[in-house]
């Protein structure tokens, strides 16, 4: 039988939206969220970290941090009430082999959650780096994991001085058996449940509908409207629904004659002033391009979404043909790209195939595709980089894994006779992979959203 939060969510409908959120949505109240979150962990725990543990050759795992310096995988072991470490948090994880569930200890002065037990006597052991010395010998492991990485700031936050204390403590003998943890932390943020796919087919749904949403009359009205308004828009509804965004969204545009396409402007997220963004805002006009890129957070998953809509001339009841296949375009390069998924791969071979698929079928593509889960730019393997196509060292060296999650983001440009102009259209759709197969979460764009001009 599921657990209660695990079947109300699964019970629940797509949100739907009307000029306003509508009160039935598939956004859960907190309190139901931080129950779920922690559902899910002790799911992860017992069935997600072990095989993983196995794989590496890992027999203990340790995660040290101090408040507000958390390492980026202890934080999705916490609790969902815990916002932060507390003091200094360390949590011990020790893989009994043979078949046998994990052993979790918090060496604190409290249980963190219900999983991590506390193994801290204060008053029998009053330094706690010593008490997580004498735990460690207890447990006799062989390799001790620890978070160091080159490749992933995910799998990097043993700092410095934790690290030196830890040494300290330890003392030759126990130091040498520590190892980098890299791949281990990798797996454990990669790998999505199944109930967790569920909830990512929600978040996406939710993001589909916003987007839809701010693509239309309701938001947009041709000659008042600017790209800024559209972008605070979707930052407010957002809001309103209690899901955050995990970076500002952007909305541009690309009209005829508006000159070559800038790759460095169209991603770079340099911030500017105030001044600047007002100076800067667009006034969304008739024959119009629109694109945006958009992102939410919920359940401690991100999406990360971009779609196009064009904006009607006066007259017009559809998108001229020629935009509505160079949409298709974009749509072959996502079949090339998702064809291409297998178990092993690695990211850069995945990439390598693809711009080579692609240019056999004519397409003028760039891929920067990206896994997502508990970041949105999440650990796994890296498939391009918008500014670098040949293979990215260290993360693009990394094999797909079954059960993940990817943000299947790229571009193709295609030249507009009529617009005397190269346009981009940039895609960004979320699904996994179960091993054998790519699925998106919530479909993919495969019409442009239209705006009519009254």
């Amino acid at each position: 039988m599921k657990p209660l939060y695990l079947a109300l969510l699964l019970a629940f409908s797509p949100v739907v939206f009307a000029s306003e959120p509508a009160n039935k949505t598939a956004v859960l109240p907190e309190r139901e969220q931080a129950q779920l979150i922690d559902e899910l962990l002790q799911q992860r725990l017992t069935q997600i970290l072990p095989p993983l543990m196995q794989r590496e050759n890992i027999d203990m795992w340790l995660l040290i941090s101090r408040e507000y310096n958390e390492d980026p995988v202890l934080k999705t072991m916490l609790p969902a009430t815990w916002l932060s470490a507390r003091r200094r948090t360390m949590l011990v994880i020790f893989n009994p082999g043979a078949g046998k569930a994990p052993e979790l200890y918090a060496v604190a002065r409290y249980d963190v959650g219900t999983a991590f037990k506390k193994a801290w006597d204060v008053e029998k052991q009053p330094d706690q780096w010593q008490a997580l010395a004498d735990l460690i010998r207890s447990k006799k492991p062989k390799r001790i994991g620890i978070n160091q990485s080159a490749s992933y700031g995910h799998a990097d936050g043993m700092v410095a001085t934790e690290l030196e204390l830890l040494k300290q403590a330890l003392g030759a003998a126990q130091s040498s058996k520590l190892v980098s943890a890299e791949k281990l932390a990798v797996g454990w943020l990669e790998t999505r449940l199944p109930a967790e796919i569920e909830q990512y087919k929600n978040l996406t749904a939710i993001g589909h509908q916003l987007i839809a949403q701010a693509f239309s009359n309701q938001v947009v009205t041709p000659g008042k409207t600017s790209t800024e308004d559209v972008v605070w828009w979707l930052r407010q509804q957002s809001t309103k629904l209690g899901l955050p965004v995990w970076f500002h969204p952007t909305v541009s545009i690309q009209r005829p004659n508006s000159g070559q396409f800038d790759q460095i402007k169209a991603f770079s997220s340099a911030k500017k002033s105030a001044k600047a963004d007002a100076q800067s805002e667009s006034i969304i006009q008739p024959g119009d391009l629109l694109h945006v890129d958009f992102g939410l957070t919920y359940l401690r998953l991100n999406s990360d979404q971009q779609q196009h809509a064009y904006v009607l001339r006066p007259g017009e009841t559809d998108a001229p043909d020629e935009l509505k296949q160079a949409l298709k375009l974009g749509n072959q390069a996502q079949d090339i790209l998702t064809g291409n998924f297998k178990t092993g791969l690695t990211g850069n071979a995945l990439l390598a195939k693809s711009l080579n698929d692609a240019k056999n079928k004519g397409l003028k593509a760039t891929i920067y595709s990206h896994p997502i889960g508990h970041h949105g730019h999440a650990a796994g393997p890296t498939i391009g980089m918008w500014d670098n196509q040949h293979g990215t060292p260290g993360s693009g060296d990394y094999p797909l894994q079954p059960n993940t999650a990817y943000s299947i983001e790229l571009n193709v440009a295609v030249a507009l006779p009529a617009w005397d102009n190269e346009i981009r259209i940039m895609l960004e759709e979320d699904g996994y992979f179960d091993g054998v197969k790519f699925h998106y979460l919530n479909g993919r764009q495969q019409q442009l959203h239209l705006i009519s001009t009254q």
